[in-house]
């Protein structure tokens, strides 16, 4: 975060097999900060599935905002 790399909010960064599970519109998540904390986590963190994450991550990045941000750091 302090390097500019990551930010506090936003997908967290993807492991290898799950970038090969991507559709090409999952893709879109790899063009965007990774993040600390994200939307999934404040869901319900390992009890959600992997498609529901990536889709969790994809609604994110359609509605990103400093108030959507602060309202996941608060859930955090």
């Amino acid at each position: 975060v302090l390097k500019g790399d990551m930010s506090l909010v936003g997908p967290r960064p993807p492991l290898p097999d799950e970038v090969a599970q991507y559709t090409l519109e999952d893709r879109k998540r790899l063009h965007v900060k990774p993040g600390i904390t994200c939307l999934w986590q404040i869901k319900g963190r390992s009890d959600i599935p992997f498609r529901q994450q990536v889709q969790l991550d994809m609604e994110y990045i359609s509605s990103q905002g400093i108030k959507n941000d602060i309202l996941i750091l608060l859930k955090t």
